[in-house]
C-alpha cells in the first residue's frame, strides 16, 4: 500500500509529464464552441467526451434532452460490484454564442489561458478526465466507484437535467463539482445560496391619461408600491436578498398603464428562509382595489448548506490538499449550482475547478501552474474512503 504523500508525488508527477496533453485537450473543449442554446452544438462536444471516456476503458452514454444537449453519463466498464459511488459533476454549456472564438480566441499570456469557457468550466472538465487517467495510471482502484455526470444546461438552471442528477446523488457517497473555484486564491464552495424566481403581473384599467385620467387604474402605480413591499423583505444579515431586476408596463406615455410585469431574484442561504420569503411573496395582496395581481414562481435552487457531511468531506479535502502543499480555504459563494441539488442527498464539495477569473466576462481565464496542482488534489479525493464510514 503507498503512502499518501508517495501517492500525492506520483500524481503529480504523472500530470506534470502529461502537461501539455492536458493543455491541448482543454484546446480542444474551448474550440469546439457550445452554447447551451445551440443543440447541435451541444451534441457535437458531448460526443466529443463521450469518445473520450469510452477509450478510458469506461462505458459512457448520452442522453439527448428534447430542449438543450442533454447530458452524459460515464462509469468503468469493469465497475466493481458494490463498491458505494461517488459522482464527478460538471457542464459542457457556456453562456458564449457561436462565433466568439473569432474575437476571444485561446490565448496564453503571463502564467494564464484564455478563452471563452475556459474557466467556468471546461478547465474543470480536463481535471475529470485527466484525475482518472492518473489513478489508472497508478494502478489504484478507488474504494468508492468513479461516475461521471457532465450536463449541457446547468447556465440555464439544469431545468432538464436535474432529476437524473437527483437519483444518481441518492446513490452516490459523495459529489465534487468541477465549478470554477472563489476569487484569485482558489477557495472551495462549502455553501452556496438558494435561488428563486418570481413573477408578479398586474392588470389595471386604461384611460386616456388626459382626457379621463380618473376612469384608469394604473398598473404602474400599482407595482411600484408592491416594489417598496418586496424591498422590505431583504435582510442581508440572514443572507436574504430580494431584487426586482426587470420591470416593464404600460402601452403608451398618454395612456394610463393597464398592465405591469415584475421578475424577483430572490437569494437565501437557509431553505427555511426561503419557505418564509416564498409565503411572503405569494401572500402579497393589492393596494388599490380595482387591480388583479398575479404572482408565480418559486425558489428553483434550493441552498447548499453547511451540513455535517459536506463540512466533513470539507475537512478531508483541506487534509489532502495539506499533502500537495496547499493551504485550501472556503467560502459561501452566491450563486447557484449543480451542487445546490446533490447537496440534498450527499455529501457534497463544489468549486473544485482551477482558479483564475472572468467567469462570463471577455477576460475570462484560469492559471496555468493551477490546472496540474489542481488535477492532483482531485485525484487525491477520489481515493478516499467512503465518507458514510466517517460520519
Amino acid at each position: 500500500m503507498k503512502s499518501p504523500e508517495k501517492i500525492a508525488s506520483h500524481a503529480k508527477e504523472y500530470l506534470l509529464t502529461n502537461k501539455e496533453q492536458m493543455i491541448l485537450f482543454l484546446k480542444e473543449l474551448v474550440s469546439i464552441e457550445s452554447p447551451t442554446d445551440k443543440i447541435n452544438s451541444q451534441h457535437q462536444i458531448l460526443a466529443y467526451l463521450k469518445e473520450r471516456f469510452i477509450a478510458m476503458g469506461y462505458l459512457a452514454i448520452h442522453m439527448s434532452g428534447k430542449n438543450t444537449g442533454g447530458y452524459l453519463y460515464a462509469r468503468p466498464k469493469n465497475r466493481k460490484k458494490h463498491l458505494p459511488l461517488q459522482l464527478l459533476i460538471g457542464h459542457c454549456d457556456t453562456v458564449w454564442p457561436l462565433g466568439t472564438i473569432k474575437n476571444m480566441p485561446l490565448t496564453y499570456i503571463r502564467g494564464k489561458i484564455k478563452g471563452p469557457g475556459v474557466y467556468d468550466m471546461k478547465a474543470g472538465i480536463t481535471q475529470m478526465v485527466f484525475s482518472l487517467m492518473a489513478i489508472r495510471e497508478m494502478n489504484i482502484t478507488p474504494k468508492v466507484e468513479p461516475v461521471v455526470f457532465i450536463n449541457s444546461d446547468e447556465e440555464t438552471g439544469s431545468r432538464e437535467t436535474t432529476n437524473a442528477l437527483k437519483r444518481l446523488a441518492k446513490l452516490a457517497d459523495r459529489a465534487y463539482v468541477l465549478e470554477p473555484p472563489l476569487g484569485l486564491n482558489g477557495k472551495l464552495k462549502t455553501a452556496r445560496k438558494g435561488l428563486g424566481r418570481f413573477t408578479i403581473t398586474i392588470r389595471g384599467k386604461a384611460a386616456h391619461a388626459g382626457l379621463d385620467p380618473a376612469k384608469g387604474v394604473s398598473a404602474i402605480v400599482e407595482l411600484s408600491q408592491q416594489v417598496q413591499r418586496l424591498y422590505a423583505m431583504n435582510d442581508l444579515d440572514k443572507g436574504i436578498s430580494v431584487n426586482i431586476g426587470m420591470i416593464e408596463g404600460g402601452i403608451s406615455p398618454n395612456v394610463i398603464a393597464p398592465l405591469s410585469k415584475a421578475v424577483i431574484d430572490v437569494r437565501v442561504l437557509k431553505e427555511a428562509d426561503g419557505d418564509v420569503i416564498t409565503k411572503k411573496i405569494k401572500a402579497l395582496k393589492p393596494i388599490h382595489k380595482d387591480v388583479v395581481m398575479e404572482i408565480e414562481g418559486g425558489i428553483g435552487r434550493p441552498p447548499m448548506e453547511k451540513t455535517p457531511r459536506n463540512q466533513l468531506l470539507w475537512k478531508m479535502a483541506k487534509k489532502q490538499g495539506q499533502q500537495l502543499g496547499l493551504d485550501l480555504e472556503e467560502a459561501t459563494a452566491g450563486g447557484g449550482s449543480d451542487a445546490n441539488t446533490t447537496s440534498l442527498y450527499t455529501a457534497t464539495l463544489d468549486g473544485l475547478g482551477t482558479p483564475g477569473d472572468g467567469a462570463h466576462a471577455a477576460h475570462e481565464y484560469i492559471f496555468q501552474n493551477k490546472l496540474i496542482e489542481r488535477t492532483a488534489l482531485l485525484t487525491l479525493l477520489l481515493l478516499l474512503k467512503p465518507i458514510n464510514k466517517e460520519i
